[in-house]
């Protein structure tokens, strides 16, 4: 959040193993987030998700916050923060209560809800996210808003995300160390559906992929609701040791030859289309085939295309179990930093064998040359998490107490005039 009157802004930070990077977006009139702070910055210090060298993520996040709040010229004060890992887990549990009054209210669902998550999780873990799948009402299956409904009992699926306690704590600490708050952390492969999935694809059944430098976020929707979370501990960082190890070129060096020049596909290129590549201690850069780069590309990126195709029939694979016949019919969204590669969306659906398609952020505006690129999917979902989160509870707290104090100008007319 940041400190400014009669304007609806959130900040969305990102603490990425490559790059950390902050939006600064205003909530239009009309539910469109304009987008008028980015801050980006190298990371060191994190691998995996997880914080390795405090100081130096800590200096790192203040370089980023610092330059978003130099565009935006705004204070930022708290940040809604993503955070991944393979600490991350998740399951899918049931609730049930009877109806008060037999008419379904609020109170109704929030019980129903809070038996849900009345179970045992991992050891040292806690719920980082609740989220409602559907309802039942006696004999009434696929609800997905029960209020106002009559019956006499109601039960609910839910989706539970959990996270290590510890692992939390420590990136909440380099918020902290920043003289920041945290309004809410959220797991980061939620936040990228948040920004780049439509709702017919949650209907149809869809699996988004952030791809980052460390970790693949993945989440799973069905019938409109979210089934399946998972981090894998593998990401575009090993396609950028491989570059750097066979050229002998610096990890930086690597990771733009990766973005810039590299490709998914080895065979599209001919014998004379030459890259120079700059090496180590100040040796003269050689010039190399560019079809060289996508033969060390590609097989890496394969593997984690089958990484994720693992996931997706381990899934597919225990809704036969339960005797559900869904079907990931929107196929796969790719995003993320490592999304971002020539050739990728061919490989990926000749591997996954389904539909594919590069998903960018949507529904923004305002300084959209950064935030616009698959890279910044999961910051510019966090701003999206936080308008419904937070601005939707704001209003109705508002619209309470503007009740209130129209009362009490009654009330003190009728003083005045008896």
């Amino acid at each position: 959040m940041i400190k400014s009157i009669d304007r609806k802004l959130l900040v969305g930070l990102e603490i990425g193993t490559v790059k950390i990077s902050v939006l600064v977006g205003e909530v239009l009139p009309d539910g469109m987030i304009n987008i008028i702070g980015v801050g980006e910055c190298p990371s060191h210090g994190m691998e995996k998700g997880s914080v390795k060298d405090l100081e130096s993520v800590v200096k790192c996040t203040q370089i980023a916050i610092e330059q978003a709040e130099r565009i935006a010229e705004c204070h930022i004060s708290s940040v809604y923060l993503a955070l991944s890992g393979k600490h991350i887990g998740c399951q899918n549990e049931i609730g049930m209560v009877p109806i008060c009054n037999e008419e379904v209210i609020q109170d109704d669902i929030d019980n129903v809800v809070h038996t849900a998550t009345s179970v045992h999780v991992p050891d040292e873990h806690r719920i980082l996210h609740v989220i409602p799948q559907e309802y039942a009402i006696d004999y009434q299956e696929g609800i997905k808003n029960p209020i106002g409904l009559f019956g006499v009992r109601m039960q609910a699926q839910v989706h539970l995300i959990t996270c290590h306690n510890d692992m939390a704590k420590n990136i909440v600490k380099v918020v902290e160390r920043c003289g920041l708050k945290v309004d809410q952390l959220v797991f980061s492969g939620l936040a990228s559906s948040y920004a780049v999935l439509t709702e017919d694809e949650r209907e149809l059944g869809v699996c988004i992929v952030d791809i980052g430098g460390g970790t693949m976020d993945i989440a799973i929707y069905t019938k409109g609701a979210l089934r399946h979370s998972k981090v894998i501990p593998y990401a575009g960082n090993v396609v950028t040791n491989d570059i750097a190890y066979i050229f002998g070129t610096p990890q930086a060096t690597a990771e733009t030859l990766k973005i810039q020049k590299g490709c998914v596909l080895g065979p599209t290129f001919s014998k004379d289309d030459t890259i120079e590549i700059a090496t180590h201690n100040g040796r003269p850069s050689r010039n190399v085939p560019r079809q060289t780069l996508a033969e060390v590309i590609e097989p890496r990126y394969t593997e984690l295309l089958y990484l994720v195709n693992n996931e997706m029939l381990k899934f597919t694979k225990g809704l036969g179990k339960e005797g559900v016949k869904d079907d990931l019919a929107a196929g796969v969204v790719l995003t993320g930093g490592a999304a971002k590669i020539s050739g990728l969306e061919v490989c990926a659906q000749r591997t996954l064998q389904t539909q594919v398609r590069i998903g960018y952020p949507k529904n923004i505006t305002g300084l959209m040359e950064s935030a616009k690129e698959t890279s910044y999917s999961t910051t510019v979902g966090l701003l999206h998490y936080g308008k419904l989160s937070h601005w939707n509870n704001r209003d109705d707290e508002e619209k309470r107490t503007s009740v209130k104090n129209w009362f009490r100008k009654i009330h003190k007319w009728i003083k005045q005039e008896f």
